[in-house]
């Protein structure tokens, strides 16, 4: 949880919500992605399964489009795609800030908050203390818990429930470890500015006691925010896993800015073992920054966490789809920030060596999308536009490059306007190009290209691309990497197109679904 003003101004004192209403024309709020009514949007907090619900809750300024007054906004859904804005769930006041954190099903009732017939749900947040608080200018881990399934919630009168005495600890991640070592809560934070992760154990939440300290490693460029930390089967195999430790950072990202990185590794209940550390220390290598995990490869994927409590084990994430070099610069009106396309992460094993996979909640599985589709044919030197237009659609294609140079796609053209998809074949280089993709002049920052190393394989380059009225979500190779890059076109920008460079370029198959 990045915050861009001090915590006593933030919190001093509470405004009047914001009246500002929501425009009748409003181009850029996304279809799919989940935004608030109004006001200021960051970091998904406190995400959880419970009873058939999904619960995103999300830092949060009630009353206004700016950063501030942070507190827990928050939505639910049934089923990742379609989310219901429910009232403020955890507001700040005069004496703390509350920002990131994490939320269980104590599904047991080992912290007493609740009953055996009712258990609670608690919320595990950072309580970022202002002047008027006696524990001014620290950063320490509170409580709040819900007895009606996360409509309604109550402070723990015993907060802070964990105090280092800290600015800087934050970010809360909370879940139920049961092995070899006992059975207990864990806590994954942060101290942010020594880019740490500490990791705590509880048996009833309230008592903590500390484990171990991991970090610092890789990127290390910002400071670390909210971590993560979980199992994985690789392959689907339960009996090979590894545990899947999740840092985020700003700045530092490979595509500048803020941005998520991984370490997989074992964990035994009490440390952390990295087996991916590429560099150790507070300087971070540039040289070494590609070989770094990175949870995506663009610019507005940033402090992705996962559901908790998830049916059949399965691991689903969501990054706030924002980069905080321009966050509190992007022309929306009277919201701002979105988050990202739900993703269920799994682990593969490529070439011998384990590596994250990402696949979206996808809103166009349904027989009902229409589809526009081409067929294997080869792909001249040139560009090939498509009859058919969209903004919000999902595209899928296969390119055999062969002997071109260059094959891609160009999306939202319109005017002077595209946003560009490329492989640069002999570069092995998959390119996302928004330099003119519409409306890009409200930050230096922004106009940019990102790029991630993309082999073939067998010859071959499958895309799945995901449209919304303000953002591109590409999965490359079944999600074996991907870039997320907010876009802002004009609503007449909706034009498609392939393109190769050089000869020798197949297109194995191309399909526009929900066109």
């Amino acid at each position: 949880m990045t915050f861009l003003t001090t915590t006593a101004a933030a919190t001093a004192a509470v405004p009047a919500p914001d009246a500002v209403a929501v425009p009748v024309t409003d181009p850029f709020r996304p279809e799919w992605h989940y935004t608030s009514e109004r006001n200021w949007l960051n970091d998904p907090n406190g995400l959880v399964y419970l009873n058939g619900t999904y619960h995103l809750f999300y830092q949060h300024n009630p009353f206004g489009p700016d950063w501030g007054n942070m507190s827990w906004g928050h939505a639910t859904s049934r089923d990742l795609l379609h989310w219901e804005e429910q009232p403020v769930a955890i507001p700040c006041d005069g004496s703390e800030a509350i920002f990131s954190g994490s939320a269980v099903f104590d599904e047991h009732n080992t912290s007493g908050l609740g009953t055996a017939d009712t258990p609670p749900l608690v919320a595990i947040y950072t309580s970022a203390y202002s002047a008027a608080s006696p524990l001014a200018g620290r950063q320490a881990q509170s409580l709040a818990y819900s007895l009606d399934e996360g409509m309604t919630w109550t402070k723990y009168q015993g907060n802070p429930v964990l105090d280092r005495a800290s600015a800087d600890f934050r970010d809360p991640k909370v879940f139920w470890y049961d092995a070899g070592a006992g059975s207990y809560w864990v806590m994954v934070a942060v101290e942010a500015v020594q880019r740490q992760v500490v990791l705590y154990k509880s048996a009833d939440l309230l008592a903590w006691e500390h484990l171990s300290t991991f970090g610092p490693a890789n990127a290390t460029g910002g400071v670390w925010e909210c971590p993560d930390l979980f199992e994985l089967p690789v392959d689907g195999n339960p009996q090979d896993t590894k545990w899947v430790l999740i840092v985020n950072l700003n700045p530092g990202g490979v595509a500048g800015g803020s941005a998520g990185q991984y370490f997989l590794g074992g964990f035994d209940g009490v440390t952390f073992r990295s087996e991916t550390t590429v560099s150790d220390g507070l300087q971070q290598d540039d040289s070494r920054i590609r070989d770094y995990g990175w949870l995506d490869w663009g610019r507005d994927y940033y402090a992705a966490v996962s559901f908790s409590n998830v049916p059949g084990g399965r691991r689903i994430m969501i990054g706030w789809m924002n980069n905080w070099d321009y966050a509190a610069s992007t022309r929306t009106g009277s919201w701002r920030s979105a988050m990202s396309l739900p993703r269920e992460v799994s682990l593969t094993r490529v070439d011998g060596r384990v590596v994250l996979r990402q696949e979206a909640i996808d809103p166009f599985a349904g027989p009902e999308s229409a589809q526009f589709r081409l067929g294997s044919q080869a792909l001249a030197s040139g560009v090939l536009d498509l009859p058919v237009t969209a903004a919000v659609t999902r595209i899928d294609v296969d390119f055999q490059p062969g002997t071109a140079s260059r094959v891609g796609l160009v999306l939202r053209a319109g005017d002077a306007e595209r946003t560009v998809v490329s492989y640069d074949v002999p570069e092995g280089m998959l390119n996302l190009d928004r330099r003119e993709s519409g409306h890009v002049d409200f930050h230096e920052a922004f106009p940019s290209v990102e790029a991630v190393a993309v082999p073939l394989q067998e010859g071959r380059l499958r895309l799945r691309i995901y449209l919304d009225r303000c953002s591109v979500e590409l999965f490359a190779q079944d999600g074996l990497a991907t870039l997320t890059d907010l876009v802002f076109p004009s609503e007449g920008s909706t034009a498609l197109a392939v393109f190769a460079e050089g000869e020798g370029a197949h297109l194995a198959a191309l399909a526009v679904v929900g066109c």
